[in-house]
């Protein structure tokens, strides 16, 4: 959540920390900042709402060219002009951006700060106000904030100014995401290489414990006690066309139609010179030494894990478990003797999913982290990393990503069964190849998708989805996008547990839309639907081909029952965006969710 940009340099900063911070949009934000600095000091900008409004406020003749900025997800305070990022030292020496949450900010405030007057409700104004009371101790100011670093519990990246010295920012980060880039006319500091692509692509990784004292030619890295720690920056792989939407209104829309050449890309990546699947030697043989795995992640990347175990175990027979991170974390379940840890996260830096790998770590157990970013927290602090490759996605609702997570984990299944010596019946990079063509039938229907959507969803409060085995796993990831960029109330159950409470909310008129892909729970799915149309429900019936009946209302394409969730999803996610699109919500950016959820 949130996002940091900054920059020094010989060129003025106003437009590049407002576009840096329109590129993190993407991430979550309820109010936005920026801080210039020039020969007269520094002067903050800062409103609630979008950038869009924060630019109204930034005056036309607002120069310097130092400055950083900050895009704020509220965890401490409401959103408001008084919370937002940067805030400022009692005097207005000091200027600070912050991502994370400060876990003893009171206990410090009570200990340091009870002379001061605050001016805000957040954890982040607790910082810039002790380095400011340290330097009045007599510190100078880089070690006045070292100090101060080794006083914070929880997490954090920061970037401050100081109007005495302003030849520099000072950087720096504990269990959240920052980057500094090198660049020909300035430096840069980033939550996201995608909000300073236009300005270079080299790019130096920051770990925790790490002080940056960034100036316009150099990036000086030190630990915490100053001593000097050298990194040669990586090259960042990603093309600039990539974060731009193009033709479409919504970046949603398109990258739900990038999903065929996700796959595609994911066949290439992950088969050999001769055509045949290939998987990294370590990670293959980490899986073979495991007895059991433990799947560990959050919302959207969860349901993908629920898919993946259905690979696991009845591809490559290997008992596997799927936890949500953020309740693994605090009451972790008997372990096996020998177990894998897998984090799947989008960002690659989604803080429960952190907290449990730092646990299991000190346990002294392998890890495997299955991202879209390399570089990111959990694929450096894991043992390995299968990428997804799915190229950058914008919008805060996950399509793409969503599929390249199975369609990596259906490879991972089948590279495991092949080194057990399992006998399979299909070709995985084949059945793939045939997935990415149904994909695009079914993303050339989007008519029939926005009318599914006006016929069932227009004026309705609320819907359920039903499935059985693994169609129950799509239904509830079919669910959590229809609430989150709708605000339908949503809900996606396995089918015969309808009966068993549910429902009782069946009315007339209730949406209940029904997956039916699997051959020996056909029937059954069918029998939940009848129950509900039974009491007034709306039904709506999305069929494999091999399973179609007259009266159903669609037709998927034909592929393999083992990988039918690559797309069977696919309708779900337009007609979630057909019903956003209808009631006027803002697809790309819903209320009061971020991208990368970077905080506990």
């Amino acid at each position: 959540m949130c996002g940091i940009v900054g920059y020094i340099g010989s060129e003025q900063a106003k437009e590049i920390l407002l576009k840096g911070l329109e590129r993190l949009e993407y991430r979550g934000y309820d109010s936005a900042g920026i801080a210039l600095m020039d020969a007269n000091g520094v002067k903050v900008y800062k409103e609630k709402g979008r950038i869009e409004a924060l630019r109204g406020v930034v005056a036309d003749d607002a120069v310097g060219a130092t400055g950083i900025g900050h895009t704020r997800w509220a965890t401490h305070g409401v959103p408001s002009h008084a919370n937002a990022h940067p805030h400022q030292s009692e005097s207005g020496r000091f200027t600070l951006v912050h991502n994370g949450v400060i876990e003893n900010y009171q206990e410090l405030k009570t200990e340091h700060l009870m002379d001061v007057g605050m001016t805000s409700d957040t954890d982040t104004e607790i910082i810039v106000q002790i380095v400011e009371q340290f330097t009045k101790q007599g510190l100078e100011a880089e070690e006045a904030f070292r100090k101060t670093l080794g006083l914070l519990k929880g997490s954090f990246a920061l970037a401050l100014l100081d109007n005495e010295t302003p030849g520099r920012i000072l950087v720096a980060k504990q269990k959240s995401p920052l980057l500094v880039g090198l660049g020909e006319h300035g430096n840069v500091v980033a939550s996201d290489a995608m909000a300073t692509l236009a300005l270079t692509d080299q790019y130096v990784e920051i770990m925790d414990g790490e002080v940056v004292v960034l100036t316009e030619n150099a990036a000086h890295i030190s630990a915490l006690d100053g001593t000097p720690v050298s990194r040669e920056p990586y090259t960042a792989e990603l093309d600039a066309a990539d974060i731009e939407k193009g033709t479409y209104p919504h970046f949603m829309l398109k990258e739900i139609d990038e999903q065929p050449l996700v796959m595609r890309r994911i066949i290439q990546q992950y088969k050999d010179e001769s055509g045949k699947l290939k998987v990294d030697e370590g990670v293959r043989q980490a899986v073979k030494a495991a007895d059991r795995l433990y799947i560990i992640a959050c919302g959207t990347s969860w349901h993908a894990g629920l898919v993946g175990k259905q690979f696991l175990e009845t591809i490559a027979g290997v008992p596997t478990e799927v936890h949500i991170a953020s309740e693994f974390s605090y009451n972790m379940p008997l372990l096996s003797e020998r177990p894998l840890f897998v984090f799947i996260s989008q960002s690659g830096e989604t803080a429960d999913c952190r907290s449990v790998l730092v646990d299991v770590k000190q346990l002294g157990h392998p890890t495997l982290t299955i991202t879209n970013s390399p570089g990111s927290t959990l694929s450096r602090e894991a043992d390995h990393t299968l990428l997804l490759h799915a190229g950058p996605e914008i919008a805060v609702a996950s399509t793409k990503a969503y599929t390249a997570q199975i369609a990596v984990l259906s490879i991972l299944s089948v590279d495991v069964a092949n080194g057990k010596g399992r006998t399979l019946t299909f070709d995985p990079l084949q059945e793939l190849a045939i997935v990415a063509n149904a994909m695009e039938v079914l993303c050339a229907q989007k008519d029939d998708y926005e009318q599914i959507a006006r016929d069932y969803l227009s004026e309705t409060r609320n819907a359920f989805f039903i499935g059985r085995a693994v169609d129950y796993y799509v239904v509830m990831e079919a669910a959590l996008k229809l609430k989150e960029i709708s605000y339908i109330q949503a809900e996606g159950f396995a089918g015969g547990e309808l009966k068993h409470g549910t429902i009782a909310l069946i009315e007339d008129g209730t949406p209940v839309f029904g997956l039916i892909t699997q051959e020996h729970v056909a029937g059954h799915l069918r029998g939940n639907l009848q129950e509900v149309a039974a009491r007034g429900a709306n039904t709506c019936a999305i069929v494999s081909h091999d399973q179609a009946r007259p009266g159903d209302q669609h037709v998927l394409p034909e592929v393999h029952p083992h990988f039918s969730p690559l797309a069977s999803v696919i309708p779900f996610q337009l007609i979630a965006y057909y019903a956003a699109l209808h009631r006027g919500c803002d697809v790309d950016k819903p209320r009061n969710l971020a991208k990368s959820v970077t905080v506990e």
